[in-house]
């Protein structure tokens, strides 16, 4: 036997206690919907660009992960794990990519449009190696 307390709070939505499961449930037009709340996170790191572009990939192409992730309390230390690996490897492929192929404060010095050039290009291939390694994984 169930044992429902009724409850009206000040703007009149009508609030039902199922004590058999320990929801609250709440009457939205002519059905009671169940007043679930997603579990806090423990920390809540800050997520830039690259964990952004995770998290929209992820609700785009892997919906039942990022689902997963959400309702386990996870995502938000997730993205924040995928933004940091993916700015440390973004920083070591320009650095390296830099070093193979002789951009150096000389070439800063005496063509400086070369080195923007140079230097665009080699970060838009240090991108493209981020988002097929980590990013679009």
């Amino acid at each position: 036997m169930c044992e429902y307390i009724i409850t009206e709070d000040f703007l009149m939505d009508k609030y039902i206690y199922d004590a058999s499961n320990g929801l609250w449930y709440e009457l939205q037009g002519d059905y009671y919907i169940p007043c679930l709340t997603l579990p806090a996170e423990k920390e809540n790191k800050p997520i830039s660009l690259w964990g952004q572009r995770h998290k929209h990939y992820l609700q785009e192409h892997k919906r039942t992960v990022y689902i997963s992730l959400l309702t386990s309390g996870k995502l938000n230390n997730y993205l924040s794990d995928i933004d940091e690996q993916a700015t440390e490897m973004m920083f070591r492929l320009v650095e390296q990519m830099t070093d193979k192929e002789g951009v150096t404060e000389q070439l800063k010095v005496e063509k400086p449009m070369l080195l923007v050039g140079r230097m665009n290009e080699i970060q838009a291939r240090a991108q493209e190696i981020v988002y097929a390694d980590i990013i679009y994984k």
